[in-house]
């Protein structure tokens, strides 16, 4: 497996935690930035991440901010890109296993070491159950219909900006 991790500064020192967590475990990292705490905008890294994983240069992504909510918002306006915020282990497995997640959001300020490397173990080891639950067949019906352009130049609009 192969996965891209971003952050801005507040979600930085929980991304290096998680980056040795994957090296550890023999995973092959993409690490696109930030590389320190000095301020940035989240925005550009939940795009390096997401347009990789939409992509299919990678696997799968995990991003961190100061809350998650930031990077998980930026993630989705990718086509093809379902990031899941989340702190709960059931939610997380749930993530996978209904929403098929293909990007983590994790909340740097907010997520012990320990707690985030739980949640990764068990969002990395969670199978979606592609045509076998009833979210599978919720989920096609939003498949493939985002509104969010796919080119991969960013384009400023009155509601924000859409990775195209």
């Amino acid at each position: 497996m192969r996965v891209a991790l971003g952050s801005d500064h507040a979600g930085y020192d929980l991304k290096e935690k998680v980056k040795g967590f994957l090296n550890g475990m023999g995973i092959e990292v993409l690490d696109v930035g930030t590389l320190s705490t000095d301020s940035v905008d989240y925005p550009d890294f939940a795009q390096k991440v997401a347009v990789q994983v939409r992509d299919g240069k990678l696997d799968r992504g995990i991003l961190t901010c100061g809350t998650g909510v930031g990077v998980c918002i930026a993630a989705n306006k990718v086509r093809g890109i379902r990031a899941a915020l989340a702190s709960d282990p059931e939610i997380v497995r749930l993530s996978r296993q209904h929403n098929d997640a293909n990007i983590l959001c994790l909340a740097g300020r907010f997520t012990e070491t320990a707690k985030a490397q739980e949640l990764v173990k068990i969002w990395l080891d969670t199978e979606f159950e592609a045509g076998i639950s009833a979210a599978w067949r919720r989920s096609k019906s939003w498949s493939g219909t985002a509104t969010t352009p796919t080119r991969t130049k960013a384009k400023q609009n009155l509601t924000g900006t859409f990775y195209e």
